[in-house]
């Protein structure tokens, strides 16, 4: 009796095994992502960022645009990275609950923790909240503007790091998109 048993159950797991991977193609979901085009009035994608936009100039942000996110997005998030900066990727901006009637930002938006639209900005690795622009040490480096439409918003107050955002957007993003921009200090 036993030994039926056994045999059984190696036949079960036998068959399991050769099972499995039409079973995972079967009932996978495979999730494609919307792509966002992001654009801005300012720059081309892949080209130089004006100075007015870095710390050699004004230090504002640029104006942003993208396309409009699925039906379901509740609200878009915004992160600036330079993955080019000595001590890895440098943060230069985060911003979150973007309306998701929203589809651009205009240029100079103030580094505060609470905008007046009810956006939220997170803490750059300048220690800051809000922009702050391309100053690299030497040579040139690639600014990335990523824009995710979300299903939810964000419960967090304002001041979260990119990784915090990352953490509370993750399984939530339904669209995203990226400009990048390139910096050279003269």
């Amino acid at each position: 009796m036993k030994r039926g048993f056994f045999y059984s159950l190696c036949v079960l797991f036998i068959v399991l095994c050769a099972f499995f991977p039409v079973y995972s193609q079967i009932f996978k979901k495979e999730v494609k992502l919307m792509e966002l085009t992001v654009k801005s009035s300012a720059f081309v994608h892949g080209g130089m960022i004006p100075s007015e936009y870095t710390c050699d100039g004004r230090d504002i942000s640029p104006p942003l645009s993208w396309s409009e996110g699925p039906e379901r997005t509740k609200g878009y998030a915004l992160i600036s990275d330079d993955p080019d900066a000595p001590m890895g990727t440098w943060v230069h901006w985060v911003m979150y609950n973007i309306s998701p009637d929203t589809t651009s930002l205009a240029k100079d938006i103030e580094k505060t923790k609470r905008l007046s639209t009810g956006a939220l900005q997170g803490k750059n690795d300048f220690g800051t909240f809000g922009y702050g622009g391309p100053c690299p040490p030497s040579g040139t480096h690639r600014y990335y503007f990523k824009v995710y439409a979300l299903d939810i918003e964000i419960s967090g107050g304002p001041g979260l790091t990119k990784k915090q955002l990352l953490k509370e957007m993750d399984k939530h993003i339904i669209a995203q998109g990226a400009l990048i921009g390139t910096y050279t200090r003269r």
